[in-house]
């Protein structure tokens, strides 16, 4: 018998995304939540818009915006150990290393370790050519309280 939780399955994940994409939130932000391999969150903007942009009047992502894409990267870890249940992003810590550019960028998050309450994730932040542009950690709290619909926060 194993201590190890059981993950959950790319279509448990998928449905998960699915869900969420359906959220206000991301609608309103422009964002898309996806899953690679079970052990990656992905967050894209496929659509980069004025309202993206910002940073110091270039054209640039704005600070705001990619502190968006961790925090929901980042928190949304949680599902790929069981996506059934609540989570909240703790603490997250970011870097900029170069100017976030393009007409499409996307995050990618994965845990770096986690307890019975509480998990590590780090992740990147990348333009159109896949040039690492910003980094984050964080921390997320997960809840023993599913959420309401049993699969997804975006549906109550």
């Amino acid at each position: 018998m194993s201590d190890t939780p059981s993950r959950p399955t790319q279509e448990q994940l998928d449905r998960f995304a699915e869900l969420f994409n359906q959220s206000l939130t991301l609608s309103h932000l422009g964002m898309r939540l996806s899953f690679s391999e079970g052990r990656k969150c992905i967050v894209t903007i496929p659509k980069v818009g004025p309202e993206h942009r910002g940073g110091l009047g270039t054209s640039a992502i704005n600070g705001g915006v990619i502190a968006a894409l961790f925090d929901i990267s980042i928190g949304c870890t949680a599902a790929l150990l069981d996506p059934t249940r609540r989570c909240a992003t703790l603490q997250l810590s970011m870097s900029f290393q170069r100017p976030l550019t393009g007409h499409a960028v996307r995050a990618e998050a994965e845990i770096d370790s986690y307890g019975k309450n509480t998990l590590f994730a780090s992740a990147r932040a990348l333009d159109a050519e896949d040039r690492v542009c910003a980094r984050a950690q964080g921390v997320v709290r997960l809840s023993t309280i599913p959420w309401a619909s049993g699969e997804s926060p975006a549906v109550n």
